[in-house]
């Protein structure tokens, strides 16, 4: 009996997304570079289940159905042209290749074309939820050539995450790199979580002086509101942590965060498209802070910052925390959708951006309640252009903004950053000025370098110089960049 689909890299995302599929009725062959770790799997969580186990790419492929479907999850980058290089002499006409891991979508579009152009079919995929996820059911964000996705439609939606109503969180994105590039702004929108959520519990720490106890049971009772994910349900666990001599865990943890990238592409895609990604970028940043730390810890030694302490109302300021969080929240999504937006228009995708809530709804790090709501804005309106335009979230927002900028001003008053949900505030305000001090910045702009600028009393399009000095002549920049 030959397999539905193959896989290539028995890691731990790998290992568990095969089980994953076995449970759900699918033969699968697997293949890994160290060939000892398909032996090992095949005797221990494999074993008296569906798996043949191979040695070799050859006889990985020789063991599929067609058309053939070789599935890759290792390490973005080199790696996957490498393994594409060895896998295509196994081919025929019409066969697929899949990459699951977490590849730049350019690097996607790239290799979309290039596989196509050996008559065979490619799929880009982004697989969101983790060890947990990938074995019980994961978010899968589909792109590529569109006529393989028939291929793989009933295996990935069997074995992707269910909503209540039962539906599928996998539906095809787009073309080429849209998959992944969806998955990158997912990953991009879980940095701004995870970051707003740090600095609430570094204001409830510092600034109020809650212990981890309390500060449980804050995250606890917040889970059950419009809060409800994933995110603020395992901060509640972490927090209520401890070992078995009673220490708790997060007071034992290094306070220095890593990347593995596909935050800072998502801020670098969001300034080559002209997109305001404020909270994301601070949240990259954020990490990048706290990677300092030995610069930081001589830095404490020397720079002081404001001696007062809070003596407000606490479990006021707690409400406040939790309006700011979630107005904050609504931002993220915001700028993450703008992005995909602009993007789709200068790629040709087209994103059906209610469905790609919905494939967030489960098994993905940023599952939450509050996603269902995303999809109703987009069902209702499928030209949203912002979701803060929408009623819904419109009026949280506003209903919102004096717990936000309370706790803002709180922040700054006791000197605990709060770069991402301080950005988030900031980009709300700018978000809904109707004049900006831009004005100012492109006379700026003119006047140093002749940039020109557009005139409120003239048509958009015209531009305009000015020899504010009168010593430079009529002459203007022939480029023009807002």
């Amino acid at each position: 009996m030959k397999a539905d689909i193959g896989l290539i890299g028995l890691a731990v995302m790998g290992e568990n997304l095969v089980l994953n599929m076995e449970s759900k009725g699918f033969t699968v062959a697997v293949f890994n570079r160290t060939v000892e770790k398909v032996d090992k799997f095949i005797a221990g969580r494999g074993a008296d289940k569906n798996f043949i186990g191979c040695h070799s790419i050859e006889d990985l492929c020789a063991n599929l159905e067609r058309p053939r479907k070789v599935m890759m999850l290792v390490k973005a980058g080199q790696a996957v042209d490498d393994f594409i290089e060895k896998i295509i002499p196994h081919l025929e006409e019409g066969d697929i290749i899949i990459d699951g891991g977490n590849s730049h979508y350019p690097d996607t579009i790239r290799r979309t074309e290039y596989v196509e152009s050996k008559g065979l079919l490619y799929i880009g995929t982004g697989v969101s939820g983790g060890e947990e996820g990938a074995l019980l059911g994961p978010s899968i964000m589909p792109g590529g050539s569109p006529t393989a996705w028939e291929a793989v439609k009933p295996i990935f939606q069997k074995i992707s995450a269910q909503t209540d109503a039962g539906e599928p969180c996998c539906e095809w994105v787009g073309e080429n790199g849209a998959g992944h590039f969806v998955k990158m702004v997912h990953n991009g929108i879980e940095y701004g979580d995870m970051q707003m959520i740090c600095e609430t519990y570094q204001m409830m720490k510092e600034g109020l002086g809650m212990s981890n106890e309390e500060m449980h049971e804050v995250l606890k009772e917040w889970n059950e509101t419009e809060l409800d994910s994933y995110l603020i349900e395992i901060t509640r666990d972490i927090l209520g942590y401890k070992t078995e001599d009673g220490e708790a865990v997060i007071d034992q943890i290094l306070d220095t965060a890593g990347q593995k990238g596909t935050g800072k592409w998502t801020a670098v895609s969001a300034l080559d498209c002209g997109q305001p990604l404020t909270l994301i970028g601070e949240a990259v940043f954020a990490r990048c802070l706290s990677a300092l730390k030995d610069e930081r810890v001589e830095a404490a030694k020397v720079l002081s910052g404001p001696s007062t302490s809070f003596d407000g109302d606490k479990a006021a300021m707690i409400d406040d925390l939790k309006q700011a969080l979630y107005a904050s929240k609504i931002v993220s999504y915001a700028q993450g959708y703008q992005l995909m937006r602009a993007a789709a228009e200068e790629h040709e995708w087209k994103l059906n951006n209610g469905e790609i809530a919905l494939m967030w709804r489960g098994g993905c790090i940023i599952r939450s309640v509050f996603l269902g709501k995303i999809k109703d804005a987009f069902d209702t309106n499928p030209d949203l252009v912002n979701l803060l335009l929408d009623p819904f979230f419109k009026e949280a927002v506003e209903n919102a903004q004096s717990a936000w900028r309370r706790v803002i001003m709180k922040s700054v008053e006791l000197g605990i950053p709060m770069p991402a949900i301080g950005a988030a505030l900031a980009y709300f305000d700018g978000y809904r000025s109707e004049r900006l001090p831009a004005n100012l910045l492109q006379a700026q702009r003119d006047y140093f370098g002749a940039h020109t600028y557009e005139r409120l009393d003239k048509p958009r399009g015209e531009f305009f110089h000015t020899n504010w000095t009168g010593r430079g002549g009529d002459t203007a920049a022939s480029t023009y960049i807002v």
